[in-house]
């Protein structure tokens, strides 16, 4: 598959322009990372939550957890963990637990990490557990634009 179709689209739609790094199988960030050689503060993952509301998507880095209890108080919403079901329902082109962290592509609610700001380069999963899509900062905070930014995560 190597790029979900819907990010696919989504990129060239926005004329974004990205390399694909391929690397071996793997299965959490983590193991992302070292399997592709970057920093892991660099990889960026998405983590679904939900609520009555409807689905939000929390970009944040690879190497950090979600802070669930500062969305909800920031969000005023009663948002938890999404079930791997729902993921796989909500991203049919992507393999489960490969959700590339561009949730507008999807139609769905993002918030970004201010961590992710800085950076100059960033990697996204592309919707398998063997390829990473290279972007330039300017061109994933563009991506992004009007997603609600705050520190939604930690370390």
């Amino acid at each position: 598959m190597a790029v979900a179709k819907t990010v696919k689209e989504y990129l060239a739609s926005r004329g974004v322009s990205y390399q694909l790094l391929s690397h071996g199988p793997s299965e959490s960030s983590r193991e992302t990372a070292m399997a592709a050689q970057i920093p892991d503060d660099h990889l960026v993952k998405a983590v679904l939550l939900k609520d009555g509301a409807g689905y939000l998507m929390a970009v944040i880095p690879g190497n950090h957890w979600v802070r669930v209890n500062r969305i909800r108080e920031g969000l005023n919403r009663e948002l938890e963990l999404a079930p791997e079901a729902d993921a796989e329902r909500l991203f049919t082109d992507c393999r489960p637990g490969a959700i590339p962290p561009l949730g507008p592509a999807y139609g769905i609610e993002t918030i970004l990490d201010d961590a992710l700001i800085p950076l100059a380069r960033l990697y996204l999963e592309a919707g398998d557990h063997k390829h990473l899509l290279q972007l330039e900062g300017d061109a994933f905070r563009m991506l992004l634009a009007g997603s609600r930014q705050g520190y939604w995560s930690h370390p």
